[in-house]
């Protein structure tokens, strides 16, 4: 339970991930040291607790910008593993002596007149602007009809998968969805010599190096990541899409699918129904591997087009060749019993929980309406979102910019005090 303690400050921050760290080190640069930061649970818990052992980046380490602290590793064209990954976001809230307050959570947000009341485990603060910073990744999905499933399979969130050696010593294990988690998940398991179903969605993929440079290279070289969140020539669907999957695993690869089944992975189609006996599927294997490898040979061409263009000698790759068709009669069905399944890891997505900010700013989906972080209730602000701004919103590369946009907006309209 909150204890009665109130008090006042300008800027409450929530969410002490490097989205928080980076408005609260823009603040300071504008001379607003009067704010606090509020974290769940640790400094850097989600790069922490809800990643697996053998997790790394998928964008290189030189896209790493946060601000006054960009990598400064040796490996800038690596990807950082797991605790590299908590190691720079804690070195960087120490830079800044963040004034945070972990293990700290916020129960409830709500304006009256020109103060935010901000209730926490802690106290209540009343402020002038409120910065939320804690993504949209909150509640893991799993589908209907999975609480239908038998105990004695094993079902986990990708955010609970650790490593192999987690999962039952024996039999199979389904993994729903692949997008990058569940492709990198399911590779995991691959790896270990486990028995794999893996079931698929609308992700498409990525080449990982091409033409002699990584692809994320190129199109960076290309001004795409600068691709404002208006001038995108589809931007709702910007925003609710899903990331292309490719890994940095072992110095970076692209991820294949086609390559996986090739290795005894069964693939299926959209999963549609889950009863106690087993789930059914779509009979769409090759649209949606097809539907990858379109946007792959997409990303391709794009970078064809600039390399033609600006006359740059960069060497030929052959055209790529699927190394696998599906059967034209799929499976569609998948009987636990028969495949021996003793755990099943649900990798398709999360539901944003906003609840305890009480404002009239959020979407039919419970995500906040906003311009660039900035709400129509004055003073409330939302950052690390998808497409905030740019590609690089929600990521490393991306944070820095929108942070010192959101710091500016609060200099502009923050008092020198509050008064009471």
């Amino acid at each position: 339970m909150p204890n009665s303690t109130i008090h006042q400050t300008q800027v409450v921050i929530i969410g002490g991930g490097q989205a928080g760290l980076s408005v609260s080190h823009q603040l300071s640069k504008q001379g607003i040291s009067d704010h606090v930061i509020f974290e769940k649970k640790r400094v850097a818990h989600s790069w922490r607790e809800e990643r697996w052992d053998s997790f790394c980046l998928v964008t290189p380490n030189f896209q790493c910008r946060l601000p006054n602290h960009p990598y400064d590793g040796k490996d800038p064209e690596g990807f950082m593993r797991k605790d590299e990954i908590v190691d720079y976001v804690e070195r960087f809230a120490d830079k800044i002596e963040a004034p945070i307050h972990e293990w700290t959570t916020v129960l409830s947000v709500e304006k009256l007149k020109d103060i935010f009341i901000v209730q926490t485990s802690i106290g209540t603060w009343h402020c002038e602007q409120v910065v939320c910073a804690i993504g949209s990744f909150h509640t893991p999905s799993r589908p209907n009809g999975a609480e239908h499933i038998p105990d004695n399979i094993q079902q986990i969130f990708a955010t609970d998968y650790k490593n192999p050696g987690q999962m039952p010593q024996h039999g199979s294990i389904a993994v729903v969805g692949s997008g990058q988690s569940g492709c990198q998940i399911a590779e995991d398991l691959i790896l270990a010599d486990r028995k794999v179903h893996l079931f698929l969605g609308n992700a498409p993929r990525s080449p990982r190096k091409y033409r002699g440079k990584d692809a994320v290279a190129w199109l960076e070289e290309m001004d795409y990541y600068k691709t404002c969140f208006d001038e995108h020539p589809d931007p709702e669907k910007a925003r609710g899409g899903t990331n292309h999957y490719l890994t940095g695993r072992d110095g970076g690869r692209e991820i294949d699918l086609r390559q996986f089944a090739l290795k005894g992975m069964q693939l299926y189609g959209y999963l549609e129904e889950v009863s106690s006996s087993g789930f059914r599927t779509r009979a769409d294997v090759k649209e949606k591997l097809d539907g990858a490898d379109r946007s792959y040979l997409g990303i391709c061409k794009r970078i064809d087009a600039y390399i033609e263009a600006n006359n740059i000698d960069a060497p030929e790759e052959p055209p790529y060749m699927p190394c696998w068709e599906p059967p034209e009669q799929p499976l569609t069905t998948l009987d636990f019993d028969a495949e021996e399944i003793t755990a099943i890891i649900w990798c398709i997505g999360f539901r944003p929980n906003f609840r305890f900010i009480k404002a009239d700013i959020f979407n039919e989906r419970g995500l906040p309406e906003h311009k660039r972080g900035v709400t129509a209730l004055r003073g409330l602000y939302f950052i690390g979102l998808p497409w905030l701004h740019t590609w690089g919103s929600a990521r490393f590369s991306g944070i820095a910019e929108d942070a010192e946009h959101i710091a500016a907006k609060i200099g502009a309209s923050t008092s020198v005090s509050i008064n009471h």
